[in-house]
């Protein structure tokens, strides 16, 4: 207790754009790119992730007709893209709300959602599954 009022430390650390990239470039098809200083991840011409100038929000590749349920589900944590973006399958995240595992998966399933079907088929296939003993 600190002043009468009880702390809590978060044990999380926010995720960077490094872990982010060792997520994305074991992703098949995947390559790199430095857009107008934006580090931008696509398949083919298709980005699928960027990340913000400062490290601190990655938008990533979404589906249009759940987005609004997304932000709404979580407004601190998720963010509609710009209004010059809204055309596009996008969504934001603020990095310091999310764990490496919550990454993770944004990642894999924005990657899933450009990758053609089969490819992420595969590349699932390929995983250990949760359910299956080690």
């Amino acid at each position: 207790m600190v002043g009468g009022s009880l702390v809590c430390w978060s044990a999380t650390a926010v995720v960077t754009i490094d872990e982010v990239r060792a997520v994305a470039s074991t992703l098949p098809r995947t390559s790199e790119g430095l857009v107008r200083g934006r580090v931008k991840f696509r398949i083919g011409r298709i980005v699928y992730l960027s990340l913000s100038r400062d490290g601190s929000t990655m938008g990533f590749a979404f589906p249009k007709e759940f987005r609004d349920a997304l932000v709404a589900s979580e407004p601190a944590k998720f963010a509609l893209p710009s209004a010059s973006d809204m055309r596009y399958h996008w969504v934001h995240v603020d990095l310091a709300a999310i764990d490496a595992d919550e990454m993770r998966e944004l990642v894999e399933d924005a990657w899933a959602f450009c990758v053609p079907k089969r490819v992420a088929e595969e590349y699932a296939a390929s995983r250990p599954s949760a359910d299956s003993p080690t």
